[in-house]
């Protein structure tokens, strides 16, 4: 499959770039950000994916986290993708900001007119590492993901829904609990229709409630002054509490005076990478 480099820069000893491809499963042209750090000019690399939220492209992560220094420290490679398929020409998609474009929510639609295209599950989780594994320096045996908001929902659901496949998941602010809040119940019902049933595939509280598979340990951070927290779109006490049933290990920091934003995930990202170098690097 073809990649395109559409950037290049140097950067904390290793290489920031972004690619287009044409995607299988999302029938369109797509974009992802890479780091490369200095230790993929020599070896094979693990490899984060990073999945962001609501609006973004691949450049919100890339350009906001600050996540080089410490991908280029660990010698991980970090994976960016964008957050929907673009210019499909379907009516509708670029009508909301939290519904369409920008905002596939990481689930394979069912629905027309979203099901040709809308398959972010899948491109995340198949058709990616397959594009990564063979075109770049990765180790396939050692990947993790993780995301923030939207794309905290879609790290969460894609560890919890492939035992095994990633050896760390952690997120910034997910929305927990789709189904029971305003944003989800939006994606849900336009990209899986009205039967809730279809929906607990995708909801990463009602995965926890019947995981059985390695031992996940699942780091998030929460912005305390998150105006999303506070109007229930995020929901984490539904996660930790079906989390602790099954006893699967959640370390969840509530972190005061944070908001929702990218200041807050490039506070704590150093964190987050350490955590996924202790399973990747193990």
């Amino acid at each position: 499959m073809a990649l395109t480099q559409v950037s290049s820069n140097k950067c904390c000893g290793g290489y920031q770039k972004v690619f287009e491809h044409e995607s299988s499963e999302l029938k369109c042209k797509m974009k992802f950000g890479i780091y490369l750090p200095p230790k993929a000019e020599s070896a094979k690399c693990p490899v984060m994916y990073w999945l962001s939220g609501l609006t973004c492209t691949e450049q919100n992560f890339i350009t906001k986290a600050g996540s080089q220094q410490a991908a280029s420290d660990h010698g991980i490679i970090i994976v960016a993708p964008d957050t929907s398929p673009r210019g499909c020409n379907i009516e509708g998609e670029d009508e909301s900001w939290d519904f369409g474009t920008g905002a596939g929510f990481y689930v394979n639609s069912t629905q027309d007119p979203w099901k040709t295209n809308y398959r972010m599950y899948s491109y995340v989780t198949e058709e990616l590492p397959r594009l990564i594994n063979s075109n770049f320096p990765a180790d396939p045996e050692k990947m993790s993901v993780s995301g923030h908001s939207m794309g905290g929902h879609g790290a969460l659901i894609c560890a919890l829904k492939n035992p095994g496949k990633y050896k760390a998941v952690s997120a910034f602010a997910p929305i927990c609990n789709p189904m029971q809040c305003a944003w989800g119940q939006k994606a849900f019902s336009g990209y899986l229709g009205p039967d809730k049933s279809t929906w607990e595939a995708y909801d990463a509280t009602v995965l926890a409630g019947s995981y059985s598979g390695p031992e996940l340990d699942i780091l998030i951070d929460q912005g305390r002054d998150d105006q999303f927290l506070s109007a229930s779109q995020l929901l984490p006490d539904n996660f930790i509490a079906a989390c602790s049933e099954k006893k699967i290990p959640v370390v969840f920091r509530l972190q005061q005076g944070y908001d929702h934003s990218y200041f807050f995930i490039f506070s704590f990202i150093n964190d987050h990478i350490k955590h996924h170098a202790k399973y990747l690097n193990a």
